[in-house]
Parts: structure tokens; C-alpha cells; sequence
């Protein structure tokens, strides 16, 4: 495996990571000292799930690739499961660019996800169907302005080809898009070849510690064509993960750090991009995700410094509502979100623009809105937060669970309405 020179600000630390260090000064300066150290034994933490409990899996080539390291001592296949060891793992993450490297700069906010519908700002009710003409919008909007770093596809058209041709003629900016067709992948490497600010986005695995078997085959061929992949994971805390903030990261951070193996192992070297999307089950909504949370906010951010830590490049989510509708608390939710971005530093963000309530509808009214309130807010109006600490019932409740769901676990009955705020 090709292995990057580490720079001078690179070292390993006591359990043998390497970390950033100017980055751990720049977070014990922003999180404190006591939510960094959090931060470093999550991703132990990950490492422990990778080894211990591991990452099902069926697609042949996967397998293949974690074989190869058995007779070191490095990995294991056992009954479809893929279990991981620190040592592989810190090998693979060593051949990742660095932030600094990467074709996207810090403090990026993109147009991103992918609403299944339009929202009719004039009728005020969501549930349109994506056409074209919104794609082409959407683009535009992105070119034009200034803050926006680049775009996600937003909406989602049934022919990935058209929208990717679309995002590529209308904005020169980084774009990302899903490929799930030989003829997605096709034209994916064409406009990679020519532009080289192309990222392929995919959610490997899903609850409990599994593969999605339905995106394996296309993230084998992608991984393999060269092509950079985001590499995208949403455990919930409360139900697919503990009801803390290093539970949830950490399981968070050891899917991601799967598909990260994965695609290093198959092509040594080619770029992925660290894009966990650590989501906070509510009980006040039949424990369905909430967007609106400070704490949603705080929680990626979080994720976004533990990645930073790791001189890895990042991707999170911030600055979205709980609002059906684009009103003045969906308005204010994108401001709180994107000052506590501003307040402690990111890489990149998705979503911080125009979704509604569940990221199910997209509203052009909020992305205009939202983008004029990211010309004009600062750092000081960003809410205060209570950082976290490390919460050691969290990986208790890990080794307690396995693959279990978490709804009915202790910690998360206890933890109800205490540790994730508005």
C-alpha cells in the first residue's frame, strides 16, 4: 500500500494515530481540552467496533481485499463479517490527502443532499416532483454566489446522467452526485478526467454494521475507477447507536472508517472524503430524526473535528430546520447553524441552504434566504453550547448491545430530554 509522507505537523500519538497537531491545539482552543481528549478515544473507540464487532458484508471483492491481510494479522472475513484491525486501518488512513491537499477549501458551504420533492413557495406546500428546470436553477444559484463553495445535486432526477450533465454545464464549482449505473460511472469518469473537482457520494453501510448491499457493487467500481468518493454514514443516536455524543460518533466514525478500508485496500491512494452524519433520534416525534437540534449542529461539528484531528478531508451536516414550512425559526435555524459552523471551524457542509423538515423538501424561497443570511452572519451569533465530555456509558452500551438497536437501552431511557438540547 502506497503511503503518504506525512508533514511536519503530523506525529503519532500515545494508542499510535496519527494526529494533526496544530489541529489539536486550533481544537482544545475552540472545544476545550476535555471534549479533544473525547474526541481521541472515539476514534478508539471505532477502531474497537471495527475489530470487535465488525462490518457484514456479501460483495465479493470486499471480501478479497480484507483476506489479503489475514495471514497478517490485520484482518479477518468470518461467516460475511469483515473485522478490521487498528493497524489496518491506520494504514489505509495514511494514504488519504490531507485537508490542506484537497481540491475544496476550509469553510465551505455547498448546496447539497438530495430532496425527493420541491417545495411550491407559492402554494406553501411541499411534494412537487423534480424536474429538470430545477436542476438548472439550482446550478445557476450555486455559479452566482459567492458563498456557496459548490453543489450536491439538491433534488434528485431519475436519470442520473442528465442531472450530473446539467450540475456540470451550469456550475464550474466542486460538485457531488450519486453514480448507480454503468452509464453514471461512464460519464462520471469523463467529467472527473476533465474537471477534477468531481465527488462521488455514497452511503456504504446502514444499521446494525452492515453493508447496503444495493450500492456495493457501484462503490467497487468507483473506488476502482480512481474516482474520489464521499463516503457517507447516519447511525441515530437512540436507535441504531447510543444516546450520547461519543456513542453516536463513534459508531458514526467506525462506519465511515469501514468504507474508507474498503476503498483504500481496492485502490491505494484514491481520495475519500470522512463524510459521517452522526442524527439524533427525538422521542417528542415518535424518534424520528431532528435536524433542528443545537445539538445536530454541535454533534457534526464534532465529527468534523475528529476528522480535522486526523488530517482527514470532511464533510458534515449543518444549519437545517425541523420547519414543514420556510418560516422565521426555519430561517433562524440556518443562521444558528451556520454561526456555529463560522464560530468552530469546518471543512465542508452540506444541507445548510434550503431543506425543510426531514430533508424531504427543497424550498428556493429558504436557499435564497439562507444564502443571504450566510453573507451577513458572524461567529458571535452563534448560541452558547455546553461541550461534552466523554461519557463511558456509551461504549458500555455499545458492548452491551452489539448489533442490536438502542431504543429500549438503558442509556437511552436515562439520557431522554438530558443530553441532546434544542
Amino acid at each position: 500500500m502506497m503511503l503518504k509522507q506525512n508533514p511536519k505537523s503530523e506525529i503519532r500519538n500515545s494508542n499510535g494515530t496519527v494526529v494533526n497537531l496544530e489541529q489539536i491545539e486550533r481544537s482544545k482552543d475552540l472545544l476545550g481540552k476535555q471534549t479533544v481528549n473525547m474526541l481521541l478515544q472515539v476514534h478508539q473507540d471505532a477502531l474497537w467496533i471495527l475489530e470487535n464487532l465488525g462490518v457484514g458484508c456479501k460483495q465479493a471483492e470486499i471480501h478479497e481485499v480484507f483476506q489479503r491481510f489475514e495471514a497478517e494479522g490485520l484482518a479477518v472475513v468470518y461467516e460475511d463479517r469483515a473485522y478490521a484491525t487498528s493497524g489496518l486501518v491506520d494504514l489505509c488512513l495514511q494514504s488519504l490527502p490531507c485537508p490542506a491537499d484537497f481540491f475544496v477549501p476550509m469553510n465551505s458551504f455547498f448546496i447539497g443532499g438530495t430532496a425527493p420533492y420541491v417545495y411550491d413557495d407559492k402554494a406553501r406546500c411541499g411534494g412537487l416532483f423534480p424536474t429538470a428546470e430545477h436542476v438548472v436553477r439550482i446550478a445557476r444559484i450555486a455559479e452566482a454566489n459567492k458563498v456557496v463553495a459548490g453543489m450536491g445535486r439538491g433534488i434528485k432526477l431519475k436519470d442520473e446522467v442528465e442531472q450530473m450533465n446539467i450540475m456540470a454545464e451550469y456550475c464550474t464549482k466542486p460538485i457531488y452526485f450519486a453514480v448507480t449505473s454503468d452509464a453514471a460511472l461512464t460519464r462520471a469518469r469523463e467529467l472527473h478526467e476533465k474537471r477534477k473537482n468531481v465527488m462521488i457520494v455514497f452511503c456504504l453501510t446502514r444499521p446494525p454494521l452492515e453493508v447496503n448491499e444495493n450500492f456495493s457493487e457501484h462503490f467497487v467500481k468507483v473506488v476502482k475507477a480512481g474516482l474520489p468518493v464521499f463516503i457517507s454514514a447516519m447511525p441515530m443516536a437512540g436507535i441504531s447507536a447510543p444516546f450520547c455524543y461519543n456513542g453516536v460518533l463513534a459508531m458514526t466514525h467506525a462506519e465511515v472508517l469501514f468504507g474508507i478500508c474498503v476503498a483504500q485496500l481496492l485502490n491505494p491512494g484514491v481520495t475519500c472524503i470522512h463524510a459521517g452524519f452522526p442524527t439524533i433520534a427525538d422521542p417528542r416525534i415518535e424518534y424520528n430524526p431532528n435536524y433542528g437540534l443545537i445539538s445536530h449542529n454541535l454533534l457534526n461539528l464534532l465529527m468534523t473535528h475528529l476528522n480535522l484531528l486526523l488530517d482527514l478531508p470532511t464533510f458534515q451536516s449543518a444549519g437545517t430546520t425541523h420547519e414543514e414550512h420556510p418560516t422565521e425559526r426555519a430561517y433562524a435555524d440556518a443562521k444558528m447553524g451556520q454561526a456555529l459552523c463560522l464560530k468552530y471551524g469546518f471543512h465542508m457542509i452540506r444541507h445548510p441552504f434550503a431543506f425543510l423538515r426531514y430533508l424531504v423538501d427543497f424550498s428556493f424561497a429558504k436557499l435564497e434566504k439562507a444564502i443571504q443570511i450566510a453573507e451577513d452572519v458572524t461567529p458571535e451569533d452563534a448560541p452558547e453550547v455546553e461541550m461534552p465530555v466523554y461519557d463511558e456509558r456509551g461504549m458500555e452500551s455499545i458492548k452491551r448491545n452489539g448489533l442490536r438497536m438502542y431504543m429500549e437501552d438503558p442509556l437511552t431511557t436515562a439520557n431522554l430530554g438530558k443530553v441532546f438540547v434544542n
